[in-house]
């Protein structure tokens, strides 16, 4: 079974060190084995572990959702349905963000429509309009 050093871990799961060491202090990554001489010993299952947390971030998952997905895979009482529940809820939230998102970018398209890219920003349009509220 390989090993690999916190380095060489973190350059694989395409992560840098400090964030390994918080997946560990939040509970994500089990605090690995150490060797004799004290640096942390990671094995073929925290790289897969540390895999899944970064495809699940990739796919907008929060921390303690990719907890909890972690969890629903070694609870041997969880089913599928279970999962893609998780899955669908985050698909809302997403199209939630996609039309906040919409709404912010026709606001903002208004606003610099009306800015006449001349005079002073005192009198500003965009800074105005943000003034205001």
């Amino acid at each position: 079974m390989s090993t690999y050093s916190v380095g060489q871990i973190a350059k694989m799961a395409d992560v840098n060190i400090e964030t390994l060491r918080f997946y560990e202090t939040k509970g994500l990554m089990p605090e690995p084995k150490r060797r004799e001489s004290g640096y942390r010993d990671y094995g073929e299952h925290d790289l897969e572990r540390m895999l899944f947390i970064g495809r699940a971030k990739q796919l907008g998952f929060t921390l303690k959702e990719i907890e909890e997905l972690l969890n629903l895979r070694v609870d041997t009482k969880t089913t599928c349905a279970d999962v893609r529940l998780k899955a669908e809820t985050k698909i809302k939230e997403i199209e939630k963000k996609i039309h906040e998102l919409v709404k912010f970018k026709s606001a903002l398209q208004s606003l610099a429509k009306s800015c006449m890219h001349g005079g002073p920003a005192t009198e500003c349009p965009i800074l105005e309009a943000l003034h205001r509220g």
